[in-house]
């Protein structure tokens, strides 16, 4: 003899089934996992369009962990090849979870202050005291610094905005 399910008992069984059909589905939403070549992530087309200035393609390094105990990332090192030479400074780390990035974001932050909060389509950003831009989504963090800024820092910080805006975009 078959037991008749509580209406209590029904829609917990429905929950039940409906989370499980989203996770196990090819549509559910996931971060994307980031690309093998991190400095992908930032074309050299992309900082000639934000910029206003051509980029050779990117040199890239290992960029040092920030404690002892913590993991490497990856310099992507550009030139601009015209006009007044510039450099732009890309370094992504990629960490376990989430709230390790995020923990380790707030830890470092404290040693570029003073920050100004940014807005975006990341989890938290700032610009430093030397105005690069800092910022955590999801288990990446990634720093841009441009050197020499110009003249025009607010100018600068945009473009460094919205070269942060491209990135996160990616990920």
């Amino acid at each position: 003899m078959s037991q008749l399910l509580l209406p209590s008992q029904r829609a917990l069984a429905t929950a039940m089934l409906l989370t499980f059909s989203l996770l196990s589905s090819p549509l559910a939403i996931r971060a994307k996992d980031p690309p093998s070549e991190a400095c992908a992530l930032l074309p050299a087309a992309q900082l000639a369009k934000v910029l206003e200035q051509s980029f050779g393609s990117p040199t890239k390094s290992t960029a040092p962990a920030a404690s002892f105990d913590g993991i490497t990332g990856a310099d992507c090192n550009y030139q601009n090849g015209t006009g007044i030479p510039r450099k732009l400074l890309f370094r992504i780390y990629v960490d376990p979870t989430p709230a390790v990035a995020k923990d380790t974001f707030t830890k470092l932050s404290a040693y570029y202050g003073p920050n100004k909060a940014v807005a975006g389509n990341w989890d938290i950003a700032y610009l430093d005291a030397q105005h690069a831009i800092h910022v955590q989504k999801g288990k990446m963090r990634y720093y841009l610094n441009l050197n020499p800024l110009g003249t025009d820092t607010a100018k600068a910080e945009k473009q460094l905005k919205d070269l942060a805006l491209w990135v996160a975009g990616q990920l």
